[in-house]
C-alpha cells in the first residue's frame, strides 16, 4: 500500500498533542473544529492526500497555515510537502519530504507502487497523453490477466478432457475475479492490522 501520510506529526508539542486528540474524529467534526483549527485542517489535508485528492489537500493545508501560529508553520509546510507529493504521485519528492520531517522514508516497494499509480492513474494536472497512457496500461493489464487466467483454466481442465477456448476465456475471467477478491480481502486485513498496531 502507498505510505500513509496520517502518520506524519507536527513537531511542536502543542500541535502534536492537538493532532493526537483530533485524529480519531470524523471529517465533519474536524471541519467544525475551531480551537485547534490548524491541526484539524492538517489532518484533513493528510486524509485528502491518502485519497489522492491533491486539490482538496492543498486547500486544507492553506487553511491550516492561515490558522497556525508562526512557530508551527514550518512543520505544517513540511507536512503539506509530503502530503501533496503523495497526492500527486511523486515518489522521489515524497521520500525527500518525509526525510525532512525526520521520519523513516517509505520503503522501495511503497515508492515503486506509488510510481506505478502515477502511471495508471496520473493526477488531474497531468496532460491528456498521460491519461491515455494510463488507460492503455490498465487495458493491457486486464487483457494480460485474462490471458493468464485462461491458460490456467485450460491447464486445470486438461485432466477432464479439456475445454474450448470460449469456455477457457470465461474460466480465465472467473479466475481473475476470484484472485482480485482474495487480494482485496488480504489487503484490508493487513491494513486493519497496521491501523490497530498504530493505535496501540
Amino acid at each position: 500500500m502507498p505510505p500513509k501520510q496520517r502518520q506524519i506529526r507536527m513537531q511542536q508539542t502543542g500541535g502534536l498533542q492537538a493532532m493526537q486528540q483530533l485524529e480519531s474524529r470524523s471529517d465533519e467534526e474536524l471541519e467544525r473544529e475551531q480551537k485547534f483549527k490548524a491541526a484539524a485542517q492538517a489532518i484533513l489535508g493528510a486524509r485528502a492526500a491518502e485519497r489522492y485528492d491533491a486539490k482538496a489537500s492543498r486547500e486544507h493545508f492553506r487553511k491550516a497555515l492561515a490558522a497556525a501560529r508562526p512557530q508551527e508553520r514550518m512543520a505544517l509546510r513540511r507536512m503539506a510537502d509530503a502530503s501533496l507529493a503523495l497526492a500527486e504521485r511523486r515518489p522521489d519528492d515524497l521520500k525527500a519530504a518525509v526525510e525532512r520531517l525526520g521520519q523513516e522514508a517509505p520503503s522501495n516497494r511503497q515508492l515503486l507502487l506509488l510510481r506505478f499509480m502515477g502511471l495508471v492513474a496520473p493526477p488531474s494536472s497531468a496532460g491528456v497523453l498521460a491519461r491515455v497512457r494510463g488507460i492503455a496500461i490498465i487495458v493491457g493489464l486486464i487483457v494480460a490477466l485474462i490471458v493468464v487466467g485462461m491458460l490456467i483454466g485450460k491447464v486445470i481442465a486438461l485432466p477432464f478432457g479439456g475445454v474450448s477456448w470460449l469456455v477457457a476465456v470465461w474460466l480465465g475471467i472467473l479466475i481473475v475475479i476470484v484472485a482480485l477478491v482474495v487480494l482485496a480481502l488480504l489487503g484490508r486485513r493487513r491494513q486493519a492490522r497496521a491501523q490497530a498496531a498504530r493505535g496501540t
